[in-house]
């Protein structure tokens, strides 16, 4: 499908809700304020990034995202406005993009002069607009070109005094909002007699439990079968173990949000991986899921022997 330039016309009422559902976020704002971290911050979150993108490449890059039967539903796009000519563009580039229905929201990011000039000594580089002058003259020029679309930006963050994890804290939570559920958890099980796991945040041990691989009928089958999953959950202690463990993993997922990290491991073994772990793996995630949580679970010996 060819890109169709701000202003035209729509050919059909397909065309009309080709981005009905897309998400675009422009971030934007003055140099060294933190685009790049922001952008991998946005990135962690799941969003396509695309970097120094020139306004004019935003139309047929959504076009071809909406059209193409793409998987890609939220794109980012970190704006660098270096002359009155790009805002222009941008502007034009934002009401096409209304025009598509697609949802577009303004991340600016803006921090003191003095601190971004601290930031550009640390780094020994030269301001984008600085072109031979001083690094104050860089600074406000572009300070000037960008009044209008900090107005127009719907969330903005000024760095000044933030750290990346701050930083990062801030973007989550207006972008995914606080807490818990901003944190995505994974849960594999494994074998000890495979080796211990290197990336875990958290590993727990369930050899307490009874093995169902001493029951000749429940051998063969694993942790995902029903009658093993029935027989490893009613074991004594079972449900008294997820139940602790459960409370332990929301309090240190809770403070996890807050410290900025959203990603979290957890292992649970057994001796071969294939019953007790693979069970207790499955009701931990359910647990966690009711809480509201994302959850996604592998078992690690499962795949390695062909199993799943």
């Amino acid at each position: 499908m060819p890109a169709r330039q701000p202003g035209e016309g729509h050919e059909s009422n397909q065309a009309d809700d080709a981005g009905v559902g897309f998400e675009v976020l422009l971030i934007t704002g003055m140099s060294g304020a933190g685009r790049s971290r922001a952008a991998d911050c946005v990135e962690d979150m799941g969003w396509y990034v695309v970097d120094n993108l020139p306004p004019k490449l935003l139309v047929p890059l959504v076009d071809m995202m909406t059209s193409s039967g793409s998987k890609v539903h939220r794109l980012a796009a970190v704006i660098d406005v270096r002359s009155r000519s790009y805002f222009d563009d941008l502007s034009a580039v934002l009401g096409h993009l209304d025009d598509l229905a697609v949802k577009t929201r303004i991340l600016f990011l803006d921090a003191r002069d003095e601190v971004l000039v601290k930031r550009y000594e640390s780094v020994r580089r030269p301001h984008p607009l600085q072109r031979g002058n001083r690094l104050i003259d860089g600074i406000k020029e572009e300070r000037e070109l960008l009044v209008g679309l900090e107005r127009r930006a719907d969330i903005v963050v000024d760095t000044s005094n933030l750290s990346i994890h701050q930083l990062s804290t801030k973007l989550y939570e207006a972008l995914l909002g606080a807490g818990p559920e901003t944190v995505a958890v994974h849960i594999f099980s494994f074998g000890f007699k495979y080796g211990m796991p290197l990336d875990a945040d958290f590993v727990a041990d369930v050899r307490f439990l009874p093995n169902p691989y001493w029951v000749p009928e429940l051998r063969e089958l694993n942790g995902m079968d029903a009658s093993v999953s029935q027989y490893v959950l009613s074991s004594p202690g079972a449900k008294e173990f997820l139940d602790a463990y459960e409370r332990a993993v929301c309090l240190a997922i809770d403070g996890y949000a807050h410290e900025d990290k959203h990603f979290v491991t957890i292992a649970i073994g057994c001796t071969g991986g294939q019953h007790r772990s693979v069970a207790m793996s499955e009701e931990l995630a359910r647990r966690l899921r009711r809480r509201g949580l994302t959850v996604s679970v592998s078992a690690r010996e499962m795949q390695h022997h062909g199993r799943q």
